[in-house]
């Protein structure tokens, strides 16, 4: 019975002190598609499961503490995944102690192998459920942002952006004043001024960014030569890389046009590559590579760079409207990527580059 796996094998942790009982159950569920990571005692099956698990094995009689006890506390640090009891002395009270500590099944030694595989499946089956029950809720929270967006827009649009640009105006005019005055007397008053006129572009900028947002163009994709578009975004990266000592190279490997928006798409990989330089130190790097994906019909666009990276446990939020770690910004330059990218039919990911550093993934239909 193979269990079915999209993405990767589901991970089980097995915990048993009986080596060679460890090792059979071990064979048998990696031959049916498993991942197994195995633990002899409480506290090594604490230090594994730190590395994530998705069904756990855990017999009763360990020899440093109590499996119920151990359940329970599995359950309450990855409260997605579940946990199933072993035990080779079955009474009602030890059935009820299994109820309690949450775990979801409890299976008596010698466990036969179809039942095993069953109960797992079955296990699998809630894991499963937990984890859309989470992104239903995710993705519930981010239709009220998004909703919150479209609403603030037209007051936005109207209140914000009129007093911008009389107030812009206005510098403008005053600027000019000042550059009658003799040179002399121009310095003190313009430092001032420019600071002003920069803090206008940046709130013009955000308020861009809202109406984008909520207001996004209509999409009429056209096949797309991916190599010019990011030899774009290079040349007008390179600029501020060099200021900044930052090397930036293009690994462009031959692929299909892609179906899109040649405006859009810069803006995308310039988002990021602009993300990339922020995040990267002096001396650091980023790369930018475009190739077939593993799928012939998509091709990836890859956005990698030398800093800190992205850490594991926000990288599902920072395509939501609003999440920023940044302390300016409004919070919707990732997100209107996300949606740029959703337009064309791709996909967008974060992960670790294999040097380190971050790594965004885009993967978008060749243009057929």
């Amino acid at each position: 019975m193979k269990h079915p796996s999209p993405a990767r094998r589901p991970r089980v942790l097995l915990v048993d002190d009986n080596a060679a009982l460890a090792d059979n159950l071990r064979t048998i569920l990696e031959d049916a598609g498993f991942a197994v990571v195995t633990a002899g005692s409480c506290a090594e099956a604490q230090s594994r499961a730190r590395a994530g698990f998705d069904v756990a094995l855990v017999d009763l009689g360990l020899p440093d503490g109590n499996g119920t006890e151990l359940a329970q506390q599995l359950k309450e640090g990855a409260p997605d995944s579940e946990v199933v009891l072993l035990t080779g002395h079955a009474t009602m009270e030890s059935a009820l102690d299994a109820v309690r500590a949450g775990a979801c099944a409890y299976l008596q030694k010698p466990v036969n192998t179809p039942e095993l595989l069953m109960t797992l499946e079955t296990a699998m089956r809630q894991v499963r459920l937990h984890l859309e029950k989470r992104e239903l809720a995710r993705r519930a929270a981010m239709a009220e942002k998004l909703a919150a967006v479209g609403t603030m827009t037209a007051g936005l649009s109207h209140e914000i952006r009129n007093p911008l640009n009389a107030a812009a105006l206005q510098l403008t005019v005053l600027e000019r004043r000042v550059g009658r005055l003799p040179a002399a007397e121009q310095g003190p008053l313009l430092q001032p001024l420019h600071l002003v006129r920069d803090e206008i572009r940046r709130l013009d900028h955000i308020l861009e960014d809202f109406l984008q947002f909520a207001r996004p163009r209509e999409f009429y994709p056209k096949p797309v030569e991916l190599p010019p578009v990011l030899d774009r975004v290079l040349t007008l990266l390179g600029g501020p890389a060099d200021k900044r000592h930052v090397r930036v190279t293009r690994d462009f490997a031959v692929v299909p046009p892609v179906a899109g928006d040649v405006e859009r798409l810069q803006q995308v990989v310039m988002n990021l590559g602009l993300n990339a330089l922020d995040a990267v130190r002096e001396g650091g790097w980023i790369r930018v590579s475009c190739r077939v994906s593993d799928d012939p019909e998509v091709v990836e666009i890859l956005i990698d760079d030398s800093g800190p990276g992205v850490p594991a446990e926000i990288r599902e939020r920072i395509f939501e409207p609003f999440f920023t770690t940044k302390a300016e910004g409004s919070g919707l330059g990732l997100p209107i990527v996300h949606a740029i990218v959703t337009q064309h039919g791709g996909t967008i990911t974060v992960e670790e580059a294999p040097e380190g550093g971050a790594r965004f993934a885009l993967r978008v239909p060749r243009a057929r």
